[in-house]
């Protein structure tokens, strides 16, 4: 009997080896968004506070890296995506707001506005 069902298991086997990759993650909401975004300043702002560049700005560091922590985790847990997935785009965002050097600096005041919203 085990022989006789052979053929069938590979058929029933057949449709769940062929499926296709799972499907693409929905677009971020623009809160999403901007919170990847703005976790990307904040690591951006914290390293050149590092390097001793005047920047105006509150300590980055501590509060920042929190910010950037729990912005990941809402994100992965809302949208499914994988922590890669989440890191590539903040990675992605850190080069944009580094490509220009004014663009992190107009940023930063809708972030800090975020960062102290979130009670960090």
């Amino acid at each position: 009997m085990i022989i006789r069902l052979a053929p069938f298991a590979l058929l029933l086997a057949g449709p769940a080896l062929a499926q296709d990759a799972p499907p693409e993650p929905a677009p971020l909401t623009l809160q999403q968004a901007g919170a990847l975004r703005c976790s990307a300043a904040f690591a951006l702002g914290a390293a050149a506070q590092a390097r001793g560049e005047a920047t105006g700005w509150p300590p980055l560091a501590s509060r920042g890296r929190e910010f950037m922590v729990r912005a990941s985790a809402a994100v992965m847990d809302e949208t499914g995506r994988s922590r890669d997935a989440v890191a590539n785009t903040i990675t992605q965002n850190a080069r944009a707001l580094s490509d220009d050097r004014t663009a992190l600096a107009a940023a930063m005041p809708a972030c800090l506005v975020l960062l102290d919203a979130s009670g960090l």
